[in-house]
């Protein structure tokens, strides 16, 4: 098949976030499965269109127009950022794609809901379309502080791709059901997990960060790896990590941006008022061969979520073979099987955590057995080869 990918995030150019790991690890597994794939992404700058071939996957780098370019700067300068954001991306998408469609027959295009990348894609695209459900506006947005019209008219920006695609798909079962219950879907949506590639995982380009941060082979290393917000549950970390590094001589390591400044504003001060047996390292944005020898290094993946579909923090955990402790939130429970391949405590709950956390200190052979079952399901149910196959399916059901 002819296959475009959708996204305005995608590396090195425009970030690596859960949208653009699905779409780099999609692309390259459908590309070795023998298929002529294309991906329609986003670009650093405005001034260039552009295109690179990665891996057997043909990069298309895309920009809107002045016309678009200038609503979405009206929108910002009513601090509107989430609805201008979305505006250029979909305008610049459809410019692409009916660019594209001059000189390419695809089969299917597949582009994600969040980003309203398809808002003009599915009205304009000869191909048949697939929209994929990742993490809806109306669902997430609650949890920023976002004007409420911006968060409205955000919302508003997605709906149109999904009437119009020829399919859904949806990454977790949870999902699914929100976009039915909350979005009012009334059609079939095909749920498919993300997937990832872990022979890219198990890459021997490691660093020795342990001996970069100065911690010791045998003290234990906690990650925290995401965005610094509320949703990915960081608020919830000082009282986590004072708990936990005031009984166990361990690492609390965070890594990933922090662009609200929680970390410096809040989390140290109140690590730094008690006394600690363990230490604190605060890493930043991490690029990807670190943070996958980070992911390598810890012994405990702490993800305490208030809201997730699939994400890759989790699975990248999995692929590395480390114990997870994760809320019960979304579809996490989907991906971790309590007590076989992690952990799971209540969503919001900072004492349930601190109590798995001690035990998983305490049980050196636990986290071994959780590590070990959760990468037997990274290489059988989420292998990203996996997903693909499964992936061609709907993309031919779209188009048939």
């Amino acid at each position: 098949m002819k296959l475009a990918l959708l996204s305005y995030e995608y590396p090195p150019d425009t970030g690596f976030g859960g949208i653009g790991t699905y779409t780099w690890h999609q692309a390259r597994a459908l590309a070795r499965l023998g298929h002529e794939v294309h991906v329609i992404a986003g670009s650093s700058d405005r001034r260039v269109r552009r295109s690179e071939m990665h891996e057997g996957v043909t990069v298309w780098r895309a920009t809107s127009g002045r016309a678009a370019a200038l609503s979405a700067r009206v929108l910002s300068r009513l601090r509107m950022w989430w609805s201008s954001n979305r505006l250029d991306t979909a305008a610049a998408m459809a410019a692409a794609v009916r660019r594209l469609e001059r000189e390419h027959r695809f089969d299917a295009i597949e582009m994600p809901e969040c980003g309203a990348e398809g808002l003009l894609v599915t009205r304009i695209a000869a191909a048949p379309t697939v929209v994929r459900l990742h993490s809806p506006a109306r669902l997430i947005m609650p949890m920023y502080d976002v004007r409420p019209l911006d968060r409205w008219l955000c919302a508003r920006l997605e709906v149109p791709a999904l009437r119009r695609a020829n399919a859904v798909t949806s990454s977790s079962r949870f999902l699914r059901d929100a976009a039915v219950a909350t979005l009012g879907v009334r059609r079939p949506i095909d749920v498919l997990p993300n997937g990832i590639d872990v022979a890219w995982f198990d890459a021997a380009d490691r660093h020795d960060v342990r001996a970069e941060a100065g911690i010791g082979p045998d003290v234990p290393v906690i990650l925290f790896a995401g965005r610094m917000e509320r949703r990915k549950g960081i608020h919830l970390c000082p009282q986590i990590a004072t708990a936990v590094l005031e009984r166990h001589e361990a690492a609390f390591v965070f890594a990933g941006r922090d662009l609200f400044g929680f970390l410096e504003r809040t989390l140290l001060p109140a690590l730094r008022a008690r006394p600690l047996h363990g230490t604190v390292h605060v890493l930043g944005a991490l690029d990807l061969s670190r943070m996958r020898s980070w992911m390598h290094a810890a012994d405990v993946v702490l993800l305490p979520s208030l809201w997730e579909s699939c994400p890759y923090s989790c699975l990248e955990a999995m692929a590395a073979g480390r114990a997870i402790l994760a809320s019960d939130a979304g579809g996490l429970p989907e991906l971790i099987e309590d007590s076989v391949s992690g952990l799971l405590a209540p969503s919001g709950d900072s004492a349930a955590f601190i109590g798995q956390l001690d035990r998983l200190l305490a049980d050196p052979g636990l986290r071994q057995r959780l590590g070990t079952a959760a990468r037997r399901a990274a290489e059988t149910t989420y292998r990203d080869s996996v997903v693909a196959e499964r992936s061609v399916a709907v993309y031919r059901s779209a188009a048939s």
